[in-house]
């Protein structure tokens, strides 16, 4: 099993143009071989795949990793995707320190994600 702690944090964008640390997810997700999303080690593991949601002025938010088609997205509430984080062609990308991801936050807004680090998740063989 290839179980991944994965850190986003907030990209540049014109409210941060610096980015910010303290505006991002910690998330656990399978990746491959390839650094890809493995969604069919997904699909036995998905109860493992939380979501923390942190931002400055916001409470902290869980919910799990969701694999819907080809998409991914964040989902808090089960059952509802009125407040789904969607993913942008998730599916597509290379999940490795200092490239990024697009997440459309439950404002709407698209923004652009970092990915500060990739690490086992702890207490899961490699």
């Amino acid at each position: 099993m290839s179980l991944m702690t994965i850190r986003l944090e907030l990209g540049r964008t014109q409210e941060a143009p610096n980015g910010d640390p303290h505006h991002g997810y910690e998330f656990v997700a399978p990746l491959n071989g390839n650094g890809h999303l493995d969604a069919i080690e997904w699909c036995s593991s998905k109860g493992m795949c939380g979501v923390r949601s942190f931002r400055p002025g916001h409470p902290e938010r869980k919910g799990m990793l969701r694999h819907v088609g080809h998409g991914w997205r964040f989902d808090y509430l089960p059952g509802r995707t009125e407040d789904d984080e969607p993913f942008f062609k998730l599916d597509r990308h290379v999940i490795a320190p200092g490239l990024y991801v697009t997440v459309t936050e439950d404002d709407g807004v698209q923004r652009p994600f970092k990915i500060a680090s990739v690490t086992p998740l702890k207490g899961t063989p490699q």
